[in-house]
């Protein structure tokens, strides 16, 4: 049987991966992670000390130390899409074999940025807060956006999802995307996007090339009292041009589910400001992508049992830890 540690925290275990750890205990042997929040690289070397798989909450990086300093581990398999934190080719260079979830958080995503659209077009929760707090709201104007112009940068999966969205509801969606030629939506450039949009929602790739990719120059391009929706990566946007622009009226407000605080979650200085309306990163907090997304470990670690090579694996060719173990399991 397989020793399995899963590094959630007692609240990400909760949200996450409660449903999916039975199904995991009856095919393993798993610790979960001992302490009240998220373990350093040097607490979880000791912590997953004899373990073979680690399966790893988004927060849990993989450093090249984890990997150096973990004879015993085989495989790290993160509960996301995202690996951009695993250094892969340590992990290569110690014959560690790394995976990531199924891309089943879509749906949950864009209509995550829709709600933030909306909050911030009809101040729903500066009126929720009024009311909570005793008073009486004072009647806020609002914005329509049937009929507004939205500008999508990166038209991938959640991209393509949210565009079909705002035009059901009667939207104009343009977007840009390098890598894109041919869409059901106007592609036009980024200067264009900038320009012409009521809402510009960032959901390129976070590579160093897009990190800041709304700075000082773009939001100035923007339309005076345009809105900026980040639900993608927190480093796609100069946080401190960001604030300027909220400041000095030019950016009509700015709806977050993601920051540059750990774990991706919105900075508490940006989401504390005026015009504001931000989420703790619950993109993917969906019963039905936290499961599917929990659910993806579980299938991967049945995988190795069988000795089959995970699905979604990303460096295949560099797992001799996990092929040595099946070699050691047919000989013994």
């Amino acid at each position: 049987m397989l020793r399995v540690f899963v590094t959630h925290n007692p609240e990400d275990l909760d949200a996450y991966y409660g449903r999916s750890l039975p199904p995991l205990q009856d095919i393993a042997e798993v610790r979960v992670n001992p302490l009240d929040r998220d373990l350093t690289t040097p607490e979880l070397i000791d912590a997953a000390k004899e373990c073979q798989v680690i399966v790893a909450h988004r927060a849990t990086p993989g450093d090249a130390e984890l990997f150096a300093q973990s004879p015993d581990l085989v495989a790290f398999l993160r509960t996301a899409v995202d690996i951009s934190t695993v250094d892969v080719d340590a992990a290569s260079g110690n014959g560690v074999l790394v995976a990531h979830a199924d891309k089943s958080f879509v749906a949950s995503t864009a209509e995550l940025a829709l709600a933030l659209m909306l909050d911030l077009s009809r101040n729903v929760s500066a009126s929720t807060i009024d009311y909570g707090s005793g008073q009486q709201p004072p009647q806020r104007g609002g914005v329509q956006m049937s009929g507004r112009t939205a500008g999508i940068i990166g038209l991938g999966a959640i991209g393509s999802y949210l565009a079909e969205l705002l035009q059901g509801i009667g939207m104009t969606v343009v977007a840009h995307d390098p890598h894109v030629t041919e869409a059901d939506v106007e592609m036009v450039s980024f200067a264009e996007l900038l320009g012409r949009s009521d809402y510009v929602l960032p959901l390129a790739v976070s590579i160093p090339e897009t990190h800041g990719l709304i700075g000082e120059a773009e939001l100035s391009a923007m339309k005076p009292g345009a809105f900026l929706v980040n639900v993608s990566r927190g480093e796609l946007l100069d946080e401190a041009a960001v604030a300027a622009a909220l400041d000095s009226g030019h950016l009509g407000g700015l709806g977050m589910d993601v920051g540059q605080a750990p774990d991706q979650r919105p900075s508490p200085e940006l989401a504390a400001r005026p015009g504001v309306v931000a989420t703790p990163h619950l993109g993917g907090l969906t019963p039905e992508n936290a499961d599917a997304q929990a659910a993806s470990s579980v299938e991967q670690v049945q995988a190795m049992l069988e000795q089959r090579m995970p699905p979604r694996t990303v460096n295949e060719y560099a797992a001799t830890r996990l092929r040595a173990l099946w070699t050691g399991a047919v000989d013994g």
